[in-house]
């Protein structure tokens, strides 16, 4: 075979620049630390660092919105924890006013108690969350959610949560209709109240007994209807009525003793006081709709009314003290609430930081440089190279020229 020397110097310089360009390439991995600098150098391993690097993109974005769910649900939880300890000072504050030998001035003092818890709660209520929203705004309100008019404090916020939308789908709001307007009125299953006389001089005056909150002594007797009991009679021989009749078999009428409890229809009641004839007491179904500023409304306005009478002072402390209790545990149910949002934020945060390490390792399983492996290659591309370059010099000398000349 014949061999040109133009043919074999093309040869030996093709041979050089394959080694120059590889020497080049595994210099360029050694200075950057990654195998794959293109999709080209290894497609299949620039495929999964794409999805590794997509992972961690997704997992950045849920943590930004995980810090955000947990500032807001933090500020929720210190809010309703800070409404539940003002609540528990209008208890004591109602508590104290049931004291008999208060006067009408001494309870005025204690209204005015009162409306500065009021006022308090209602900037608790409209607290904003350092973003320009408000903690309790539902989902979404440019003004604060609740809005104190003559009628009393209304809620002005759209109801609900919202939600950040990812996959966990983490709450951004409280819902401030649910935590300050939704407690379940009287005892949850019935709200007790008196009424007026209509047999009385003047006609309408109020009750002179008083009745309980009541209790549940069978729940699969409840009827879910409205009763009312009427008092007849001078005491000591008094009788009451049920209307309507039980449904449960008990006599609709019997003897009334103050004091002692009646039952009927699963539920059970105890009317105290010296009640005269015509005297009534009412019986209806619980609603989830008391709110927390109608209660201390009521409260405030009861304690600022004059000249009650022992039994009316009785019946509305009672009531109060009932209400306050049902917004108390309802907000204190929100707060649980919250701290069970901040606990799931933490094991999601834990999934994620371990999701995003495992993905990390992934793509640097998929792109990142041996450096043993290939600092061993450099050497043995620098050796050839170099082995190279000394073959090709002692072949250009290899000429009919320079043979002659030497």
């Amino acid at each position: 075979m014949r061999v040109s020397t133009a043919n074999l110097y093309e040869a030996s310089i093709s041979n050089l620049q394959r080694r120059q360009t590889a020497l080049q390439t595994q210099q360029q991995q050694l200075t950057s630390g990654k195998r794959v600098l293109s999709a080209s150098d290894d497609p299949t391993g620039a495929a999964r660092a794409e999805r590794a690097l997509a992972t961690v993109g997704r997992v950045d974005a849920n943590q930004r919105s995980l810090e955000a769910s947990r500032n807001s649900m933090t500020l929720a939880e210190s809010a309703l924890g800070d409404a539940g300890e003002l609540l528990q000072q209008a208890r004591e504050t109602m508590a104290s006013a049931g004291n008999a030998s208060y006067t009408d001035a001494e309870r005025a003092s204690l209204a005015q108690k009162l409306k500065g818890l009021r006022d308090q709660l209602l900037a608790i209520a409209n607290r904003t969350d350092g973003a320009g929203g408000y903690v309790f705004g539902g989902q979404g309100s440019a003004q604060p959610p609740f809005l104190d008019r003559s009628g009393g404090v209304t809620y002005v916020g759209v109801p609900g949560q919202i939600q950040s939308g990812n996959l966990e789908d983490f709450p951004l709001t409280l819902d401030g209709r649910g935590a300050w307007e939704s407690a379940p009125s009287g005892n949850g299953f019935f709200v007790t109240a008196a009424g007026t006389n209509p047999t009385s001089t003047p006609p309408g005056a109020a009750a002179q007994g008083w009745i309980d909150s009541g209790s549940v002594s069978d729940p699969s007797k409840l009827t879910g209807l409205a009763y009312s009991i009427a008092i007849s009679g001078t005491a000591p021989s008094q009788t009451y009525t049920i209307t309507p009749a039980p449904v449960d078999g008990t006599p609709d009428t019997g003897t009334f003793t103050s004091g002692k409890a009646l039952e009927f229809d699963g539920m059970s009641m105890t009317i105290s006081g010296a009640p005269v004839n015509g005297d009534n007491f009412s019986l209806t179904p619980s609603t989830d709709s008391l709110k927390v500023f109608d209660v201390m409304d009521r409260a405030i306005n009861e304690l600022l009314t004059p000249n009650r009478g022992g039994a009316q002072i009785t019946q509305a402390n009672n009531n109060a003290l009932r209400d306050i209790d049902a917004v108390m545990t309802r907000l204190q149910s929100g707060r649980s609430q919250a701290g069970e949002v901040l606990n799931k934020l933490d094991g999601s945060e834990s999934r994620m930081s371990a999701l995003k390490l495992y993905s990390q390792q992934e793509q640097s399983a998929a792109t990142d440089l041996d450096m043993t492996q290939a600092i061993s290659e450099f050497s043995n591309q620098q050796t050839g190279y170099q082995a190279a370059l000394q073959t090709y010099a002692m072949v250009q000398r290899m000429s009919l020229f320079q043979y002659i000349n030497g």
